[in-house]
C-alpha cells in the first residue's frame, strides 16, 4: 500500500515549508497511506493505558467496554469531518480557522495548537520509559529497582531524534514510516492480545473491586469521565491534526472511502488496545503499564519492547509535524522544518523535567487532557462555519491573504465570542482529577463529566446565530479586479 503522490518531490517539498495549499497535481489518489497514519499514531501505551482506567476508577469490565466502544464510534464518526475538510480544500486545521476566528484573531487556536503539541510530545515521550527500563530489567541490561535516569535520558533522546528527522521529512516520510512499521507492530499485537485473553486468567465477568462495586449515580458519574477521557474525547482530541494529512489526499478519491479509511484507523487500534488494557487491569485494577505489561509478557520482553518504543515514535511525528504547521499559522516566517528541530529541543527540555519530577508529571499529564477539552469547543465552531456559514465551498485563496487583508476580519468577533463561550461551558460541565477541573455544576451533579457536549454545542450554538452575521459584510468584498473569488467546490 502507498500513499505516495506521483509528482517530483521538490514541489511537495517547496509547499510544505511555506505553508501553501496542496494543489491537486502534487496530492495522492492512494487512501491506504490515510489507514496506517491514523492507525499508527494510536498503537501505542498511553492507549491501554486509558483502557484501564476505567476499571481503576471502579468501573466493571462491560461498562469499561461499552463506553469504550460506544464513545469511540461517536468520537470517531465526528473526526472524519474534518477529515474530509482537508482533503476538499488541501490546506491545515489552523488554516482553516482563518475564516471562523479572523486573520490574527486565529492566532490563539494556533498557539494553542502548538502548545499541546509540545506537551503531548514529552508525556507520550516520557510515559514509556518506566515500561522500557522494566523490558531493559527483563533482559538483564538495567536494575528495574534504580531510578535510572542516564538511561531514560538516552532513550528519551534516541526516540526524539528519531520522530524529528521523520518529521522534518514531511509528509511522504510520515506516510512511509506507518505504512512499513504498522504492520508488523500490528503482528505484535495480536500476538499480546492472544496471551493476554487466552492464556492469562482474565475476569471477562469482572464488576468492580470487591465489596466495592459503583452502583447508581457514582457509576454513572465514572462511565462519563471515562468517556471524556478514552470515548467521545479521544476522537475529539484529533480533530485539529484531521486535515494536516488529509489535504494530501486527491479530491478525485470518493469521499466515503477516505472517511471509512481515517475513521477505521483510527477506531480499530483505540478500542482493540483500550479492550486490552481494560482486560488485562481485571488481574490486579492497575494502570501502571509496568505492572500491566511486564508483569503479563515478561516472556515476550523483546517484540513488546519493539511495540512500546514504536508507540511514541508513530504519534509523535505528528505532533511535530502539526506543530510546525500550527506554528506557521502565527506567521512566524520559519521554514517547517527549521520548526521541526525546534520542537524536538524543546519537548527533549520538558521530558528531561518530567523525569526527574514524575509526580508533577502525572499532574501535567491530567492537566493535558483536560485542556483537550477546548477542542470539542473548536470543532463545533469550525462545523458551524464550513456547513452553515462556508455552506461547504471554502474560499481558500482568501485564508492565504497577508495580515490586513479586507477579505477576512482581523479579528473573528463572532467566532472569539463563541470560543469563550464554549470554554466556559466546558468549565461548568468537566468533572477532573484535580479541583481547579472540577466546574460546579459536574459537582453539583455528582461527578458526571459532559464538559465536551457542552463546550460543543455551545460553542456550535453561538456561532450559529453570529457566524452569518459577521461573514456578511466580508461576502460582499469583491475579489481583485472584480474577478468572482473562487470557491473549492469539489
Amino acid at each position: 500500500m502507498s500513499a505516495a503522490a506521483t509528482p517530483e518531490p521538490a514541489s511537495i517539498h517547496d509547499v510544505e515549508e511555506q505553508l501553501q495549499p496542496i494543489p491537486e497535481s502534487s496530492r495522492t489518489t492512494k487512501v491506504s497511506g490515510q489507514f496506517w497514519i491514523w492507525c499508527g499514531a494510536n498503537i501505542a501505551p498511553i492507549n491501554w493505558v486509558l483502557g484501564a482506567l476505567g476499571v481503576n476508577l471502579g468501573l466493571g469490565l462491560a461498562d469499561t467496554l461499552i463506553v469504550l466502544i460506544a464513545g469511540n464510534l461517536i468520537g470517531m464518526s465526528l473526526f472524519g469531518l474534518f477529515v474530509l475538510m482537508g482533503q476538499k480544500t488541501g490546506v491545515t486545521g489552523m488554516v482553516l480557522g482563518r475564516g471562523a476566528f479572523g486573520r490574527r484573531g486565529n492566532y490563539l487556536p494556533s498557539l494553542i495548537q502548538a502548545a499541546l503539541s509540545i506537551g503531548w510530545c514529552a508525556v507520550n515521550t516520557w510515559i514509556i520509559l518506566d515500561l522500557v527500563m522494566a523490558l531493559f530489567g527483563q533482559l538483564g541490561l538495567v536494575d528495574p529497582a534504580a531510578d535510572n535516569y542516564a538511561a531514560k535520558i538516552a532513550v528519551a533522546a534516541f526516540l526524539m531524534v528519531i520522530q524529528v528527522a521523520i518529521s522534518w521529512l514531511g509528509y511522504r516520510a510520515i506516510s512511509a514510516f506507518e505504512r512499513w512499521t504498522v504492520p508488523p507492530t500490528i503482528a505484535v499485537l495480536v500476538l499480546m492480545s492472544v496471551v493476554a485473553w487466552f492464556f492469562l486468567d482474565i475476569d471477562w465477568s469482572y464488576a468492580g473491586p470487591e465489596g466495592a462495586v459503583l452502583a447508581g449515580g457514582e457509576r454513572f458519574a465514572a462511565m462519563t469521565a471515562i468517556m471524556t477521557a478514552i470515548g467521545i474525547g479521544w476522537g475529539i482530541t484529533w480533530f485539529t491534526y484531521a486535515a494536516d494529512y488529509s489535504r494530501f489526499v486527491s479530491t478525485r478519491m470518493p469521499r466515503h472511502k477516505l472517511y471509512l479509511a481515517s475513521t477505521l484507523g483510527q477506531f480499530i487500534p483505540v478500542v482493540w488496545l483500550g479492550v486490552l488494557g481494560a482486560t488485562l487491569a481485571t488481574k490486579n485494577g492497575s494502570v501502571d503499564p509496568g505492572q500491566l505489561i511486564v508483569e503479563n509478557f515478561g516472556a515476550l520482553a523483546i517484540p513488546v519492547l519493539l511495540l512500546v518504543l514504536h508507540g511514541p515514535i508513530a504519534t509523535n511525528i505528528l505532533n511535530i509535524y502539526t506543530f510546525s504547521v500550527a506554528t506557521q499559522a502565527l506567521d512566524i516566517k520559519l521554514p517547517r522544518r527549521s520548526l521541526s528541530m525546534l520542537v524536538g529541543v524543546l519537548a527533549m527540555a520538558v521530558v528531561i523535567f518530567f523525569i526527574f519530577q514524575e509526580n508533577f508529571a502525572t499532574v501535567l499529564d491530567t492537566w493535558l487532557v483536560a485542556l483537550v477539552a477546548w477542542v470539542a469547543t473548536w470543532g463545533g465552531i469550525m462545523l458551524v462555519h464550513y456547513f452553515r456559514v462556508e455552506r461547504r465551498r471554502v474560499r481558500v485563496d482568501r485564508l492565504f491573504d497577508p495580515v490586513g487583508t479586507p477579505r477576512l476580519p482581523d479579528v473573528n468577533w463572532a467566532g472569539l465570542t463563541a470560543f469563550f463561550a464554549g470554554i466556559v461551558a466546558t468549565w461548568l460541565f468537566m468533572y477532573g482529577l484535580i479541583p481547579v477541573f472540577q466546574g460546579p455544576i459536574a459537582v453539583a451533579m455528582g461527578g458526571v463529566d459532559l464538559s465536551w457536549l457542552a463546550g460543543g454545542l455551545t460553542s456550535a450554538a453561538v456561532y450559529f446565530v453570529l457566524g452569518p452575521i459577521a461573514a456578511a459584510k466580508y461576502d460582499q468584498v469583491a475579489a481583485p479586479q472584480g474577478v468572482e473569488t473562487p470557491r473549492v467546490t469539489a
